[in-house]
């Protein structure tokens, strides 16, 4: 099967955009990552899946624990930050919630420790025990999502 038309095809499910973000050896990391989902809610669990070759990889697996932060359509930079499609990564600002380093005003953020760690392929699913949550106050907010390779908004209008 092909690579190329693989992900064509997966281009056209509908995804959330998060940052999961942890901290390791006072070095804070993040990464934009929409292989996000729950799992359970006893335990609450939620899932991601993360590239071997990436850094966030080795740190999660050091750390033990990470945050997903939900993003909304204003934090588009945001994660075009963490998808290392533009610089400045390095300068960011990051918020403490509880020990973890979160993402500031992210629509929700998910506070976990590694349940679990399952290796599919070139991934690992890193399955997260929420221990702590906070959704933003202003619940109007539209949510960042992304679909066949750009970022929308569910109040666009659908393109004729």
């Amino acid at each position: 099967m092909d690579d190329h038309l693989f992900r064509r095809a997966m281009a056209n499910f509908t995804t959330g955009i998060t940052v999961v973000t942890t901290e390791n050896n006072r070095e804070i990391h993040g990464m934009t990552a929409n292989a996000f989902m729950s799992i359970s809610l006893e335990p609450k669990l939620i899932a991601i899946s993360v590239d071997h070759r990436t850094n966030m990889y080795k740190k999660i697996t050091q750390s033990k624990r990470f945050a997903v932060n939900i993003l909304d359509k204003s934090q588009e930079d945001i994660s075009k930050l963490f998808a290392n499609q533009v610089p400045g990564k390095e300068q960011f600002a990051f918020a403490d919630f509880n020990g973890y380093p979160v993402i500031p005003e992210a629509m929700v953020q998910l506070l976990c420790t590694t349940y679990d760690e399952v290796e599919a392929g070139d991934h690992t699913i890193f399955i997260g025990e929420v221990q702590n949550m906070q959704l933003s106050d202003k619940d109007a907010k539209d949510p960042l999502v992304y679909y066949r390779g750009a970022y929308r908004s569910l109040n666009e209008k659908p393109q004729q």
